[in-house]
């Protein structure tokens, strides 16, 4: 299997197939494909596909075989960038909803629930994430760019609500309420933090799709209230 990312920031995923390779991804997310690629939709269980729907994924997942060499596209869905994670046996990958592109190899997933049932559920980071294990390549979905740091055993990062992409490792995610009430009312970062502590691999992004999507709401006219 070979791959390459096309497109600058509005990237699109262009995997090549030899004969008898298969690529996972949730159902809908193809593009385009060449004659020859063979798709085949599954379930796997209520557990497992309510378990999806829980972090933003589709229900199903599809499956594409290909029976002859061919290339398969998955264009992205905002301007971003894709980035490929290795996932190995022992090192497993934890990403935020809605991050997850495709993946290739003998890969599962599953739900995975942040302890601090409270704060994640306020803090909109943290509770639900997707966990994702065994051998092979997950490919994820960064709005914006995306900005890794390796962090040491104990170090911490302190990052506004939004911009976690994935972390890899030992890694521990919390959600922190913001100390203050000046600084909750006057400083534009709402109620809470998330501070991720290593040792680990985390991805940042630098444009989260709600942090846009309040922007232009903003910027467009509403009508006057009565």
């Amino acid at each position: 299997m070979k791959y390459e990312v096309k497109g600058g920031n509005l990237p699109v995923l262009l995997v090549n197939l030899e004969a008898g390779e298969t690529i996972e991804c949730d159902a809908g997310a193809m593009s385009w494909m060449d004659e020859g690629i063979e798709m085949q939709t599954q379930g796997g269980g209520i557990g497992k596909m309510f378990g999806r729907i829980l972090t933003n994924e589709s229900a199903f997942v599809n499956h594409y075989t290909a029976r002859v060499p061919g290339e398969i596209a998955f264009a992205g869905k905002f301007p971003g960038s894709i980035r490929a994670v290795r996932v190995t046996p022992g090192e497993p990958l934890y990403i935020q909803k809605g991050a997850y592109l495709c993946s290739m190899g003998r890969i599962d997933s599953e739900v995975y629930m942040q302890k601090k049932f409270a704060g994640g559920l306020f803090g909109g980071e943290g509770f639900l994430m997707r966990k994702y294990y065994g051998d092979g390549i997950v490919f994820l979905e960064v709005d914006g760019s995306a900005v890794e740091y390796d962090l040491a055993p104990g170090q911490r990062k302190i990052i506004d609500t939004g911009h976690v992409v994935a972390m890899q490792g030992n890694m521990n995610l919390d959600v922190v309420q913001i100390k203050g009430v000046k600084n909750v009312l006057l400083g534009g970062e709402g109620l809470f933090n998330t501070v991720v502590t290593g040792p680990g691999r985390l991805t940042v992004q630098t444009m989260p799709v709600s942090k846009t999507a309040m922007m232009l709401y903003n910027l467009m006219p509403h009508p006057s209230s009565r």
